[in-house]
């Protein structure tokens, strides 16, 4: 590194790199090498074209939160050290899930469409925030960025995690948590609920009939992560019954939803076409990302955003 007196051989590669991502790698003191010789490949693309990496690689940088093509595509191993984007876009895709929560609840939706002035078409379904229980599925950098502004708002969270640690977030008391075992129990008590876990295996389908059926009439769910979380087949139909408020949702299963399908239609649906982390926020908030891993990398510390392959996020 610059400090130290070390240099990071990296290699940044994919289909069309852009010139910011080399950037952030100088700016960390990386030198970009060839693939034969790098020690680092921060990598912009996806997973059906990766190369093959020598051994010399010890770590590879992924753009985005979500691995799970990486995953299926069987690429993740063991013998490196694989980081991806997670925490990078918390604070926009929290920003964008609190939109939607905000639109759901305060009718906004249906107010956004009316052509006259019809007080009656939005006043009865305009609900509130302010001292409803929010239950977020998902504690990592987007739910703990959520539950900050849901409190701002005087609403109450409920976070849901795979193992049940309390979350601390940095000068607030730690927040209820509960362990996903217990889903069923916490939905009960929850107004609303956000969707911000990873898709994994273990997650798909992790919302099905049941636990929408012990969700409120007024209830909005919100996913902002991944479309797999959800049996759309099971959400399709509490919509459509009205057993539930509604839903928002940036992501579906499948994706993209197909013209035609049932949701589009629904007048309690929200749909935004998995815009919640805009690209062109992408170049700002990846690259510090970068350079902060290009240095702790050359420094021997240990990198953000580090992959389990076993657990799959």
């Amino acid at each position: 590194m610059t400090d130290s007196g070390l240099n990071t051989g990296a290699r940044v590669i994919g289909p069309d790199p852009p010139d910011w991502l080399r950037e952030a790698v100088i700016a960390g003191g990386g030198v970009e090498v060839p693939l034969t010789a790098a020690q680092a490949v921060v990598w912009f693309g996806f997973p059906h074209n990766f190369p093959a990496l020598p051994r010399t690689v010890r770590w590879v940088q992924l753009p985005f939160a979500g691995i799970e093509s990486w995953m299926d595509a069987g690429l993740l191993d063991a013998s490196r050290t694989w980081t991806n984007g997670a925490g990078v876009y918390a604070d926009t895709v929290a920003e964008h899930a609190l939109a939607l929560l905000l639109m759901g609840v305060r009718g906004l939706h249906t107010a956004a469409t009316i052509q006259s002035w019809d007080p009656t078409r939005v006043g009865p379904a305009i609900g509130t925030l302010r001292g409803a229980i929010i239950g977020v599925l998902g504690a990592g950098g987007i739910g703990r960025a959520l539950i900050l502004m849901l409190r701002a708002l005087g609403a109450e969270a409920i976070a849901i995690n795979r193992s049940g640690r309390a979350v601390r977030i940095e000068g607030q008391p730690a927040i209820e948590t509960i362990p996903v075992e217990l889903l069923d129990s916490a939905l009960r008590r929850c107004d609303h609920l956000v969707l911000a876990a990873p898709g994994t295996a273990a997650t798909r389908n992790l919302v099905g009939a049941r636990q929408l059926g012990l969700l409120r009439p007024h209830s909005w769910i919100i996913n902002v992560a991944r479309g797999t979380l959800i049996d759309t087949e099971a959400l399709t139909l509490a919509l459509t019954e009205q057993r539930i408020g509604g839903a928002a949702l940036d992501v579906t299963e499948p994706e993209p939803l197909p013209d035609g399908h049932p949701l589009w239609a629904l007048p309690n649906v929200i749909i935004t076409p998995h815009v919640a982390n805009p690209p062109h926020g992408i170049a700002t908030l990846l690259a510090a990302r970068i350079t902060e891993n290009v240095v702790r990398f050359g420094a021997g510390r240990e990198l953000l955003g580090v992959v389990d392959p076993q657990l799959g996020y």
